[in-house]
């Protein structure tokens, strides 16, 4: 064994050593040991003898603790040459609910990644998006997440060519593009390595019911997806809201309550698409009082299929599908005026937005002046469907159309990128940009940062707020809202 090659492997041990010591480790097994739902996407083990990883729910016999090494992300584990568990697919957890709460760098790029920002611009891109050199990102992912941007993108890409593969007849040199990779040859490798088994055979392995929908699938049918979430999940109460906001052309809700369907346009980096997501019951609490947690139906349409994952992540967002319900409740429910609101609606959602730059405009002009943007201004679609027949107007449009006025401002400010929204954006700098709009109000900036920033501790200026409920008072707030408080108006 060469000097590097031993050197390593002494790292390695240590590194062993001093995880084995680590405490959090024993309560990590203890949640393997107990098949606990409520942190699958928080962390991921693996097992040395059968080199697989897997979700900490997984039913599979529990492996011996001596056995088990802990990752914070499947790509981490993936890099560490484990492969995913075909029986609990790990890679379809709901994403940790602690990337969307924090708004340091790592928490910024974790989101950037996830809207595919590595895929189209490359790590360089990533980098100058955050501000940082590409070196002092890939340091400080890999220091914790045990895996640098080009492999946290990896695992995406495989986890998005498996969707492909197993629920559409597209051909596999076409969701090889469609995924990110930028060869046939490194999509087989990586699909290889992640799931052990060649793109025919992972293809084959799909469930019974996913290969009859892909038989019976036409181009036009969409790509079929389940929206998995931890947790207990209010979706009466998320439908009920996007219905009241629902903006003609772009949105449209239908369907009796308890099954409705959301549907919308998006606006997405290669081209357009039409969203369908469908309201689901939750799962009733088990005999201990857990919730296994659940997902929602949903389904998409695009022009592009490399759109797929970045459609995906803004789904998620939309419905706050990667919240950790039980810590948000648990905190809430410790005061008594939230304490019976949260029994009554355990897993509340604060919902986000598909496109924030719509949900800025929308929240400054309202619904009836946004249905009328859209008609003079905004896209129509080359395949109208339905009654969903335009895009939300760019912000470029927006600022040459309507020049005067707050819109007018706040259109050129987003154009421009003097406000920026996207995943990747500080929370703080976005603010203090947004207050800098003429005519544009706290309260609607608040709305914003709640929305378009899914920021989940804003709390309105003026409204008396406990500092008890930090750092979900955006949670906090709906509901309130969902109980009908007038002060939340």
């Amino acid at each position: 064994m060469s000097d590097v090659r031993q050197r390593r492997a002494r790292r390695r041990r240590r590194l062993d050593r001093v995880s084995d010591e680590d405490p959090t480790q024993d309560a990590r097994y203890e949640a393997v040991r107990s098949r606990d739902a409520r942190f699958d996407g928080v962390f991921f083990f693996a097992v040395e003898t059968t080199g697989i990883y897997c979700r900490p729910s997984c039913p599979a016999l529990t492996p011996n603790r001596r056995n088990v090494r802990f990752f914070t992300t499947a790509a981490a584990a993936q890099a560490h040459g484990f492969r995913a568990c075909r029986r609990c697919r790990p890679d379809a957890v709901p994403g940790s609910a602690e990337w969307n709460a924090r708004a340091d760098v790592v928490a910024r790029a974790v989101r950037l990644i996830a809207d595919g920002v590595v895929d189209r611009e490359g790590v360089a891109g990533l980098a100058a998006r955050l501000g940082y050199s590409a070196r002092q990102v890939q340091r400080q992912l890999t220091a914790e997440l045990g895996a640098g941007p080009v492999a946290l993108a990896r695992a995406q890409r495989a986890h998005t060519a498996r969707v492909l593969l197993q629920t559409t007849e597209l051909p596999v040199t076409e969701i090889a593009f469609a995924s990110g990779f930028a060869s046939v040859r490194q999509f087989n490798d990586t699909i290889r390595a992640v799931y052990a088994a060649t793109p025919s055979e992972l293809r084959a392995a799909a469930p019974r019911t996913g290969r009859a929908a892909r038989r019976a699938a036409t181009p036009a049918a969409g790509i079929p997806l389940r929206l998995a979430h931890r947790g207990p999940y209010q979706a009466g109460y998320v439908f009920d809201l996007l219905a009241r906001e629902a903006v003609p052309g772009v949105e449209e809700i239908s369907g009796p309550p308890g099954a409705r369907t959301y549907r919308r346009t998006l606006r997405l980096p290669y081209g357009t698409g039409i969203a369908a997501v469908r309201e689901r019951p939750g799962a009733p609490a088990t005999a201990s009082g857990a919730h296994p947690g659940g997902w929602l139906d949903a389904r998409l349409h695009l022009t592009d299929p490399r759109d797929l994952t970045t459609a995906v992540q803004r789904l998620r967002r939309l419905f706050d599908l990667d919240a950790d319900p039980y810590a948000v409740d648990e905190r809430l429910a410790a005061d008594p005026r939230l304490a019976p609101l949260v029994a009554a609606r355990p897993g509340l959602r604060s919902p986000g937005a598909a496109d924030p730059q719509e949900l800025a405009v929308r929240a400054l002009v309202g619904r009836e002046r946004a249905a009328e943007l859209v008609q003079r201004y905004g896209k129509v679609l080359d395949a109208p469907c339905g009654t969903l027949t335009h895009l939300f107007p760019d912000p470029a449009v927006l600022a040459e159309a309507e020049p005067g006025g707050t819109l007018g401002a706040l259109a050129t400010a987003l154009a421009d990128g003097a406000v920026r929204l996207d995943a990747g954006a500080d929370r703080d700098d976005a603010e203090a940009a947004l207050l800098a709009v003429p005519g544009l109000d706290a309260r609607t900036v608040a709305a914003i940062r709640t929305r378009a920033l899914g920021d989940p501790d804003v709390a309105p200026p003026g409204l008396d707020v406990p500092g008890t409920w930090r750092p979900w008072r955006s949670y906090a707030l709906h509901h309130l809202r969902a109980a009908g408080d007038l002060e939340c108006r």
